[in-house]
């Protein structure tokens, strides 16, 4: 009987490590197949320095150029459908503020599927029509899909944290 619960408890410790091995495994395995290419992630991250430049010149051609036609936008002040639509809202937006640092930190630049999608935070340092300064900041992600010889965001969402 002792025999047998020793060779029981053997096999069950055995199952225990096996299940263990392939939890590891697992998120190794997830891990290489959702890599991405450094070349990629450097094409992306120099588009989203054209967006921030584009956003401190209050350029809204130059931002609207980096949606695709049938991109959606999602704000704290509304949802935009369409390349015209997320322009008209961009020139809307710059004659109320004119922005002088819009920034972004810690961003994050992952495969999903054939997209890539990035994300982090942001903040923005303006003045409104009034001379007032103000500041605020808040999330965003992002989805760049490929568009010809380029990356183009088809979905883009942002919050707005604090300000003052």
């Amino acid at each position: 009987m002792l025999r047998h619960l020793k060779e029981t408890m053997k096999i069950r410790l055995a199952a225990a490590l096996l299940a263990l091995g392939i939890s590891f495994a697992a998120p190794t395995f997830a891990q290489q197949k959702d890599t991405i290419d450094p070349k990629i992630v450097q094409q992306i991250r120099a588009l989203m320095t054209k967006y921030d430049e584009a956003f401190n010149r209050s350029d809204v051609d130059a931002l609207a150029a980096l949606y695709t036609e049938d991109a959606v936008r999602v704000t704290a002040h509304g949802t935009f459908s369409g390349r015209q639509a997320i322009a008209k809202d961009y020139a809307e937006r710059f004659q109320r503020y004119q922005s002088n640092n819009y920034v972004r930190k810690g961003d994050r630049v992952n495969a999903v599927g054939n997209d890539v999608r990035a994300s982090g935070k942001w903040s923005c340092a303006f003045h409104d029509t009034d001379g007032r300064y103000k500041h605020i900041d808040g999330h965003y992600s992002a989805v760049w899909v490929r568009d010809g010889n380029t990356w183009k965001i088809r979905r883009a969402t942002s919050d707005e944290g604090t300000g003052y």
